[in-house]
């Protein structure tokens, strides 16, 4: 006997629930214990007082280095933004049941993630290259923060004020209610599926990549500064009162920088 529509959904949701949930606990565990860089978040967030992380020290960027920054930068991305898109993903596959009843919707919202993911490798590799650069202007410590109050006060106005802007706004609406975006735009089959993932994963980008460029202010391996941009985030695109959040924030956000570069006269 057939099980009903909404039992299949049921278990739909549980299985794709289960499979974000632990793509995400595997990405902050390689977060915590380091990214493969020999030391691990938790010590860079509370070095010991042998080590003085603070101190700018130059970096031999090999291409295997740059790989492994990209892969760092990448996998944070997956543990941040995850928990966010959930949301989304699970819909997708509802609307892929909905449609096409007698098959499976796991395998395209997978592949809805991955063209979600692509997107933020996209920026993993603007970040590398901005870190890079920023190492070469010797303004990063050794816990990839910077070290300059000039850098640090326009990176916060910066963020700030693209809190503030339409754009972002517009990018905000569209992650907090991406029906209309999947119901209209939908496309069949996997390349379908990818490039849904891709198109929405752009929006998300534009809606939070001036958030993570904060990272450089807090460190980019700092736990706090993870945990905290990513709750923010989750609130942001998730919570009721989410698009009421960003105005303040940005507000706070300019008047921090303005502060900051206020001590360079």
């Amino acid at each position: 006997m057939q099980q009903p529509l909404e039992s299949l959904l049921k278990r739909d949701r549980m299985v794709l629930t289960v499979c974000l949930c632990a793509s995400t606990l595997i990405a902050t565990y390689f977060i915590v214990t380091g990214a493969g860089l020999g030391m691990s978040a938790v010590k860079m967030t509370h070095p010991d007082s042998s080590m003085d992380m603070d101190m700018v020290m130059p970096v031999d960027w090999s291409p295997a280095y740059f790989l492994a920054m990209f892969v760092m930068w990448w996998v944070m991305m997956i543990a941040m933004m995850l928990p966010s898109a959930a949301p989304v993903i699970l819909l997708s596959a509802a609307l892929n049941r909905r449609s096409r009843a007698e098959v499976q919707p796991y395998g395209s919202a997978l592949v809805f993630t991955l063209g979600y993911l692509l997107a933020w490798a996209v920026f993993s590799v603007a970040a590398v290259c901005m870190q890079w650069w920023l190492e070469q202007k010797g303004v990063l410590s050794m816990r990839m923060q910077s070290t300059s109050t000039a850098l640090t006060g326009s990176l916060l106005i910066l963020a700030g004020a693209w809190q503030l802007s339409p754009m972002k706004h517009a990018c905000l609406r569209h992650c907090r209610s991406p029906i209309d975006f999947l119901t209209r735009n939908r496309r069949p089959g996997t390349s379908g599926a990818l490039l849904m993932g891709i198109h929405h994963g752009l929006y998300c980008l534009g809606c939070c990549w001036f958030l993570m460029a904060l990272l450089f202010v807090g460190g980019v391996m700092n736990l706090y500064w993870i945990v905290g941009l990513a709750l923010f985030v989750w609130m942001e695109k998730v919570l009721m009162v989410g698009a009421q959040l960003g105005r303040p924030v940005g507000i706070l956000l300019v008047l921090w920088g303005a502060w900051e570069l206020w001590q360079l006269i």
